[in-house]
This record gives structure tokens, sequence and C-alpha cells, in this order.
């Protein structure tokens, strides 16, 4: 817990380094595009508009709950979309950033969390997207949007904690890379973004709602969509911020242990 505190108070004093630090990194990703930033307008909106169409026109899915399937569609992909991006970004940030890792003075913990703050930029376009898309379809406002905020809070939590670890393993093992990429891509499949999680049997749901992430992005869907409180469902609640702290703490841990031999290794 201490060595927690610690690092919060280390990102406040590097806060200006962070957030320079993402900003580069953000100009970074379209250096050579002559879009720019326009482009992380452009991917959700893309994305979104081709799984509209194959799932609304092509297989004629029907209004989930009398929600517009696009709407609803939308509120899961929100998060899903910045906690793969921050996994599978941060899984190659210290590599990326070897000629600052080797310095000794540089605090390499850091670099997840800037990892995390450049992918806040991309999460905020697509939620103005998912905005559009209700007051499009003239669904009613609630102030239970800003619930959002706790969501996205459970999310970067549980993002950090992972991210410490596969940073730190995929500096001597780096097949890691390779494997969060697989796994992403089950977990996609999994986590009920495209289908109800209703039309699985009582027992299966519980197996799936072992998965952080479910308890996510249903809170996205109850905060923009159906409008309940996070403090509905305790139990769940308290699973997730169980698995979210071992998470925070094993991740923690991890670096710590391996980050002195990062320049060995580099």
């Amino acid at each position: 817990m201490n060595s927690l505190l610690a690092f919060f108070r280390l990102l406040y004093a590097r806060r200006q380094l962070i957030i320079a630090m993402a900003a580069r990194e953000l100009r970074a990703q379209y250096v050579a595009s002559s879009l720019g930033l326009l482009w992380t307008l452009i991917h959700p909106i893309v994305m979104i508009t081709v799984f509209w169409f194959v799932f609304s026109v092509g297989f004629k899915t029907q209004p989930l709950h009398d929600v517009p399937f696009v709407v609803w569609l939308t509120a899961g992909l929100a998060p899903w979309y910045i906690f793969s991006d921050i996994v599978s970004g941060s899984t190659n940030i210290i590599l990326a950033h070897a000629h600052l890792v080797k310095k000794t003075i540089f605090a390499s913990q850091i670099l997840p969390v800037v990892k995390i703050l450049s992918s806040l930029v991309t999460h905020g376009i697509f939620l103005s997207v998912l905005l559009v898309l209700l007051l499009f379809q003239q669904m009613p406002f609630s102030l239970y949007y800003l619930q959002a905020l706790y969501y996205l809070l459970c999310l970067l939590m549980l993002s950090l904690g992972i991210a410490w670890a596969l940073a730190a393993l995929n500096v001597f093992v780096r097949d890691v890379a390779q494997l969060v990429a697989v796994t992403l891509q089950i977990g996609f499949w999994v986590t009920p973004i495209f289908w109800d999680i209703s039309m699985m049997s009582s027992k299966i749901q519980r197996l799936l709602k072992l998965n952080p992430v479910y308890y996510i992005v249903q809170g996205y869907r109850e905060s923009f969509i159906t409008f309940q409180p996070f403090w509905s469902h305790p139990l769940h609640t308290a699973y997730f911020w169980s698995i979210t702290a071992a998470a925070l703490a094993c991740g923690a841990y991890i670096f710590r242990k391996l980050k002195p031999q990062f320049p060995d290794v580099l």
C-alpha cells in the first residue's frame, strides 16, 4: 500500500512530464498523416459504422430492450476500445522507450500512465460519438451519464495493474506481446459487447460475469442507457474491486522487482 501511495505521489510530481510524453505519443501515431489527429475521430466512426452495417443490415439484428442496436453496441465498444488500447499499447512500451529506461534517473513506472493518458483522448471522442447517437435516436438525457466517470476510473485502475505486469514481463519474454494480442481477441468475443448476456443459461452467465471487463461494459450501458446506479449490485462491485486491487498489487510488485534488470536486458 505504501509503495502504491508513493507511486501516486510520483505521478503528481512528474505530471508535466507525463502530459508532455502523452501528447508526443499521440502525435507520433499520425506524424506522417495529412489528417493528423482527425484519425482519432475517423477510427471509431468507421468501426461503429462497419459493425452496425454487418449486424443491423446484414444480420438484421433487432433493437435490444427497445434500445437501438447501434446505441447499445457503441456503449459496449467504448470501454472495450480503450481497455484493449491501453493493454496492448503498454505491453511494448518499455521496449519502445528503451533509450529512456536505460537512464537510472528515469521513473519507468510512469510509462503505462503515459499510454493511459494518450488513450483517454480517443476515448473522449468515442464517448462524443455515443452522445451524438443518443441525441440522434432521441433517447432520454440523464444525470446518470456522469456515472460513467466512476466506471472509467474502474477501467483505468484495472488497466494500470495489468499494464504494469505486462510491460515488465514483455522485456524478458517477448512472446508476451503475442499472447496479449490473442487474449484480447478472445476477450473481445467472450465479453458481451455484440450480444446480450441474458441469452445464455444462468450457469454460463455466472462464468461470464467473472470477467472484470464485463462489470465495466455493463456499467457503461447502465450509465447511458438503462440508468441504473452502480450500488444496485454490491456483490459484483465488491468482486470487481477485489480483482482490481489484486491486479494493482501484483502489477506493482512485478514491475518493482523486474525494473532494476531492465537496463541489462535492453
